[in-house]
């Protein structure tokens, strides 16, 4: 399991009394889910998309699976004045396993299928938009699940040579009705059962854009609108949907952005 680990305490503002401090910890790297601190009346915006700060200075940013080595972070003081701090994403390295020689039928679904899809996607999409202002992600984070990891984000398989989607989870294997727990709290947003790929299904969204996805579980005890706190159960492992066998599937996701829940938690300790 990969976790680059860096932490920076960045000066923008020259050093007057009113300079602005911006404080930072994460994963600078593919992936990456940065946490921060700065004055809660600076406006920050990464790439030029804007960045939330709370009411006590809080905020949360991430990068991609593919993203580009070099960003660019703007804050702005109450003042007006602005700065520039450009931040290195370090590289990754991800398995990447070629299959040939599978039925089509394995490698795309049946057109009857497809309408399915794209109306849960939606679904998914519109929850993942939403841009809660309380930072619940600010607690921190613990395993949702125990057991064997089983899959990490960013790998990918080529099937017939056509590259499939890549993985954006961590695979916690495990027996079917095992705990699942929200690993940090938050508001419940999608809580289903059955949806084509995923099976049983809940996100839990932490605030500030950033949102955990629970997949493949056995039964969904979470309920929308619910707000859950860190360590709560909120179902069980299975294999449901799109699933080899009993594991659930932790993604989280920054906005649209897709990151490495594995760089929030520690290593799970080896099972007895």
């Amino acid at each position: 399991m990969i976790r680059l680990l860096l932490v920076a305490v960045l000066t923008l503002l020259a050093r007057p009394a009113d300079a602005v401090t911006l404080e930072m910890n994460g994963a600078f790297t593919q992936g990456g889910i940065i946490m921060g601190r700065t004055d809660p009346d600076v406006k920050l915006t990464l790439d030029g998309r804007p960045v939330r700060v709370s009411a006590n200075g809080v905020f949360v940013l991430g990068f991609g699976r593919d993203a580009e080595p070099d960003a660019v972070l703007v804050a702005k003081g109450a003042d007006g004045t602005e700065e520039r701090k450009a931040l290195k994403i370090a590289k990754r390295s991800y398995n990447i396993q070629r299959i040939d020689g599978l039925p089509q039928k394995y490698v795309e679904p049946k057109p009857e299928v497809l309408a399915r899809i794209r109306r849960e996607n939606a679904k998914i999409g519109k929850v993942r938009k939403i841009d809660t202002d309380r930072p619940y992600f600010a607690e921190g984070f613990i395993w949702p699940a125990k057991g064997r990891i089983s899959g990490v984000y960013g790998s990918q398989r080529v099937l017939n040579g056509v590259p499939k989607r890549p993985h954006f989870g961590v695979d916690v294997a495990g027996p079917v009705g095992s705990p699942v727990i929200a690993p940090a709290g938050g508001i419940v947003r999608l809580a289903e059962k059955d949806l084509y790929y995923t099976g049983g299904t809940v996100i839990i969204d932490h605030g500030h854009g950033l949102s955990s996805a629970f997949l493949h579980m056995q039964t969904v005890t979470a309920k929308v609108g619910g707000e859950v706190k860190r360590g709560a159960q909120i179902g069980t492992i299975g294999a449901t949907g799109r699933a080899t066998g009993p594991h659930l599937d932790w993604r989280i996701n920054w906005f649209d952005v897709r990151v490495d829940a594995a760089v929030l938690v520690p290593p799970l300790p080896p099972k007895n």
